[in-house]
């Protein structure tokens, strides 16, 4: 048991990563010809916890419980990794990429997230505000603006050969590109850092 907890909690590789989460879309399709996406999760949570008749979250969320119960199992799996099999060494990042964030005022990698930005004290300051509502509401938007999140376009849709999901993807990757190298340092400016 000891040796598969040790295997488990390693960085697993490329190759052996990005085919399990590649064969959850055919997965799917044959268990019941199911969609791979977690945007579409918060619309379930909304129709079935808001008693509203708006038209949007009236719809048989019934039937996609199986897609809440998938973001649950997500959940707990985060958080049991996080807690139970995370690595006790510092994250290894790039010489060149801890300069770039150093330059931004990020110096910290003892975690994923890093503490400089992601820490309860910062939540109800002038970044907290840019990066988790400001910023938050972007992803928001940006997901329901183009009809799912990055998982749902990449994985699902570019794998179904869907011409909207190809496009969607390749938006969604010079949105980052153009965000991390010419609105972020400015933005990292502006919030105090």
């Amino acid at each position: 048991m000891e040796q598969f907890i040790e295997w488990i909690s390693q960085p697993w590789p490329w190759y052996v990563a990005g085919p399990l989460i590649g064969l959850t879309v055919p997965v799917l399709l044959i268990i019941g010809n199911k969609s791979f996406g977690i945007s579409s999760s918060l619309r379930h949570i909304c129709a079935a916890c808001v008693p509203a008749n708006i038209p949007f979250f009236t719809y048989d969320w019934k039937k996609e419980m199986w897609n809440l119960m998938f973001v649950l199992g997500v959940l707990i799996g985060g958080f049991l990794a996080g807690t139970f099999l995370s690595n006790p060494e510092t994250i290894v990042v790039a010489e060149s990429t801890q300069q770039d964030l150093a330059a931004l005022g990020i110096t910290d990698f003892r975690s994923l997230l890093p503490a400089d930005i992601f820490t309860w004290a910062n939540l109800f300051t002038l970044k907290g505000l840019f990066f988790f509502v400001i910023g938050g509401f972007l992803v928001g938007f940006g997901t329901r603006y183009a009809g799912g999140c990055t998982s749902g376009h990449a994985i699902m849709g570019i794998s179904s050969l869907q011409w909207p999901s190809l496009v969607a993807t390749i938006f969604f990757m010079l949105g980052g590109f153009f965000m991390t190298h010419l609105l972020l340092p400015h933005i990292m400016a502006f919030a105090g850092f």
